[in-house]
């Protein structure tokens, strides 16, 4: 391109004028490392003259200047002199009550020789990328560190615990007592004093002794006070802590003050913590170790970093209150009392799981059925949270419904199964919950004292086991059913002989299938634990759930033992009758003959008129055979069997009718009264309530 030069080249003293006149501080310091010559920028930097700058060395200039590393600007300048290497250079400077920070660039300068005679540093003020790094690297720890779970008090720890990092000596964070409930306080800002809950505090000092307020305690605030007037603002502020402020802060918080005034709190930063709308509490930044106040930056920084917080305080209170309502919904749907039944003893436990997918629908329940009989139920429902609760709400009242009507095992289950097939179809398709109650499993059993035996179904549930009196324990083997709602395939029951004292143990695969688990190896822990003596089946269902269950659940877990009894011949009478209308006053006179023999007097006349009843009508409208029995158990059950599947229909008889009045006047007569069937026939039954029959607690 040729040799071209420029038409004009400034001279000595405009280079000194460009120089002098040039927006970025520029200084040199000698080899005796004094300074002997900055521009004005650089004399502006340091709130000086240019002529009183002259001959000092750095440290005089502003001895409060520092590097990251600790090192300050006069070690820099002798390292770069005896290295005749440049360096960068940062450092802090308080320019009118405001913090800056200069980012300097410290090079050799050299003469013909190539020796060093000096070096000149060019500063840059780089506050705002300083303040924008700080805030991002403060932020990305926040969103590592803060909400780490879905709890409150941890989430609030976890802000207290970074806020002391580099930023502040003591944080305290305080919610509203209606929000730690799971509320929203939408009334309490409105009040003279306002309610706080202390959740957590971090200092740089062992045991946080700048507090007054312990924690967990509940404290207040006036509202007219430098906390009250920033939450009903909803807008962060940044205080000075001098004499005179402290001197107006004695007369309402006392204690507060004196603590500020002995440890030496000079900076405060009062932050909302607010998210989606709602107020949720406030939280104190203070300084006392850290050398000045808080700036506008830090107040800015504060604030995010509290509102990143507040979302993560937020959504541990929601899932803390969904959580509540769902276990208080679970707790409220499974039984809580045992009814009357003295089929069996039983008691059960329920543990939600803590993984934080909400609670499930592991259910149970204990249903007394007609002739003395009971039906174990243990079930289980795809899903967790609400849902899943009131899912399982409604198979628990499908399964009493359905066990009201003397359905076989099988049957129950198949009828469940319909059921479920129908709520499942009901469900929209884009339902926003996901929702869904095909899928549910779920194990029907029905004892009978009198006969010893135990009928079992199961509708894709792990299969009970059962303890002999003897002690041995094994796993029923039972047909496998496919899970509700799946449909298509029949269920199959298994009948067992259950010896008087046997034990059986109906679970929900919560308390076999754990994270990483081996099935085998918790069923044959669950076999030995089960096989052990045990005084009492409260003692030994909390020796298989402290054994087999976690402290922390990923799963809810339901566990039902129940002891088998029989019926003796003392509770119980039955008679073969033949069918002829002539054999209903011996039936009668049979009857009253036993009840006065168990010293049911009181019982004789409506017992007589309701086994003239229920045999007249098996006499005329069904076929042999013919059998009535008696059962005093909690109720005393009246039983007429006979061999015709004809349903029996209760109707309201016309004045002039001749009949229909049986089953009216036995339903009039008694506490509750129905039919099942069997293969070769159908029982009808009817119950009387005996006195001292209560409920006993289950759980």
């Amino acid at each position: 391109m040729g040799d071209r030069r420029p038409a004009y080249v400034p001279s000595e003293e405009v280079r000194c004028q460009i120089l002098e006149q040039l927006a970025v501080p520029v200084a040199y310091f000698g080899r005796d490392r004094m300074l002997a010559m900055a521009n004005a920028a650089a004399a502006a930097s340091v709130s000086r003259s240019e002529a009183s700058m002259i001959g000092l060395l750095p440290g005089e200039i502003e001895p409060g200047l520092f590097l990251e590393g600790g090192e300050g600007l006069a070690e820099a300048i002798d390292r770069v002199l005896r290295t005749g290497k440049g360096e960068p250079y940062e450092t802090h400077l308080m320019v009118e009550g405001s913090e800056h920070i200069w980012q300097a660039a410290m090079s050799p300068v050299l003469d013909a020789a190539g020796e060093v005679q000096g070096v000149s540093v060019v500063t840059l003020d780089t506050t705002a990328q300083f303040w924008a790094r700080r805030r991002l690297a403060v932020l990305n720890k926040a969103s590592m560190r803060i909400g780490s779970t879905l709890d409150v008090g941890r989430t609030a720890e976890e802000l207290a615990e970074l806020g002391i990092e580099d930023f502040a000596d003591f944080v305290t964070v305080d919610l509203l007592a209606e929000v730690l409930a799971g509320d929203e306080a939408r009334s309490v800002l409105h009040r003279d004093t306002i309610s706080f809950h202390r959740v957590a505090q971090r200092s740089v000092l062992g045991g946080c002794p700048e507090s007054v307020v312990p924690l967990g305690e509940i404290h207040e605030y006036d509202r007219d006070s430098v906390v009250g007037r920033a939450l009903i603002a909803g807008e962060p502020s940044r205080h000075t802590v001098d004499e005179e402020a402290l001197r107006r802060w004695m007369a309402d918080e006392p204690a507060r003050t004196r603590s500020m005034r002995l440890h030496k709190i000079h900076s405060v930063l009062v932050v909302p913590l607010r998210a989606r709308g709602v107020t949720l509490g406030i939280v104190l930044f203070c300084r006392h170790r850290i050398p000045g106040g808080f700036g506008a930056a830090d107040l800015q920084l504060a604030a995010e970093l509290v509102s990143r917080a507040a979302v993560c305080v937020d959504n541990a209170r929601r899932y803390t209150r969904e959580r509540a309502t769902a276990l208080a919904l679970q707790r409220s749907l499974l039984p809580r009392r045992a009814a009357r039944q003295q089929a069996v003893e039983v008691t059960a436990r329920y543990l939600p799981n803590t993984s934080g997918a909400g609670i499930g629908g592991d259910w149970f329940d204990v249903i007394p059925l007609s002739g003395a009989r009971v039906a174990l139920v243990v079930g289980d429902v795809v899903g967790h949270g609400l849902h899943a609760s009131a899912t399982m709400g409604r198979l628990r009242t499908a399964v009493r419904t359905l066990a009201d009507v003397d359905l076989a095992p099988e049957e129950l289950l198949t009828q469940l199964d319909d059921l479920v097939m129908t709520l499942d179809r009901e469900e929209p398709a884009d339902s926003a919950d996901g929702a869904t109650v095909a899928g549910a499993t779920c194990l029907y059993a029905v004892y009978d004292p009198a006969a010893g035996c135990c009928t079992l179904a199961r509708a894709g549930h792990p299969e009970p086991m059962l303890v002999r009196p003897d002690g041995t324990v094994e796993q029923l083997t039972l047909p496998s059913g496919p899970p509700l709602g799946v449909g298509g395939v029949a269920f199959e029951a298994a009948d067992f002989d259950l010896p008087e004292g046997s034990r059986l143990a109906l679970y929900t695969d919560g308390l076999i299938e754990t994270a990483g688990g081996d099935i085998d190896a918790a069923l044959a822990e669950l076999r030995s634990l089960l096989g052990r003596p045990a005084h009492s089946l409260e003692g030994l269902c909390d020796t298989v759930m402290d054994a087999l269950v976690p402290e922390q659940p990923d799963d809810d877990v339901a566990l039902l033992l129940a002891r088998t009894r029989r019926l003796d011949a003392g509770h119980y009478a039955s008679w073969d009758l033949v069918a002829d209308p002539a054999v209903v006053s011996n039936a009668r006179k049979r009857a009253s003959a036993q009840l006065r023999a168990w010293g049911l007097d009181d019982a004789v006349f409506t017992t007589e008129l309701v086994v003239s009843e229920l045999v007249t009508n098996a006499i005329r409208y069904g076929g042999d055979p013919i059998r009535l029995r008696l059962i005093r158990d909690t109720a005393l059950i009246c039983e007429v069997f006979d061999g015709s599947s004809t349903a029996p229909h209760l109707r309201r008889a016309r004045i002039f009718d001749e009949g229909g009045r049986g089953l009216l006047l036995v339903a009039s007569l008694t506490e509750r009264w129905g039919t099942r069937y069997t293969s070769t026939g159908k029982t009808i039954w009817a119950e009387q309530p005996l006195p001292d029959a209560g409920d006993a607690d289950l759980v």
